[in-house]
């Protein structure tokens, strides 16, 4: 069965987006990474929220824009928003967090769901759905942004190191 993953880049100050949700930033650091080439051909699906849908794109200009992982994967979509957008082939907007994250799962069969965006990414912390987190650090300091993982008063949250960079949520 799927696994959930909360996968990103970020900066080594936390954020996965610099103000107004900036993109721009992670351009320089774009290309080969192993980690990244492994992970993306076990990726079945995609959960992404409207902000993350609808916002910049690291590889704006070029070729590669508005494609997953610059191009690198390809597959079902599926945008957490109650605001849907244009119908887009291979994308489906779902307007409650469990139906979208039961989609996604049946999508991927035995691939990883890949979450992209904090809010959604928090949502299903906080639903017990998520499984996996894997933070990708660039080495960048944007000092302002949005952050990889925000719940002001919230309770720490445990995790098993299951390699580098990558986690079990507890």
């Amino acid at each position: 069965m799927a696994k959930l993953l909360y996968a990103f880049s970020t900066s080594l100050d936390g954020f996965i987006a610099g103000p107004g949700g900036d993109m721009s930033w992670l351009t320089p650091f774009l290309g080969p990474d192993p980690v990244v080439d492994e992970l993306i051909p076990r990726i079945g699906a995609l959960l992404v929220g409207r902000r993350t849908y609808g916002g910049d794109d690291p590889h704006r200009g070029t070729e590669a824009e508005g494609k997953p992982f610059g191009g690198g994967w390809d597959g079902p979509q599926f945008v957490l928003t109650h605001r849907p957008a244009a119908p887009a082939p291979g994308i489906t907007f779902v307007g409650d967090l469990a139906e979208a994250v039961a989609a996604a799962k049946e999508a991927a069969g035995d691939e990883y769901v890949n979450v992209l965006g904090a809010d959604v990414a928090r949502q299903c912390l906080e639903a017990g759905l998520l499984d996996e987190i894997l933070a990708l650090p660039v080495p960048v300091l944007l000092g302002d942004g949005v952050r990889m993982f925000d719940r002001p008063g919230g309770e720490p949250v445990a995790l098993e190191l299951l390699a580098p960079n990558w986690y079990r949520v507890r």
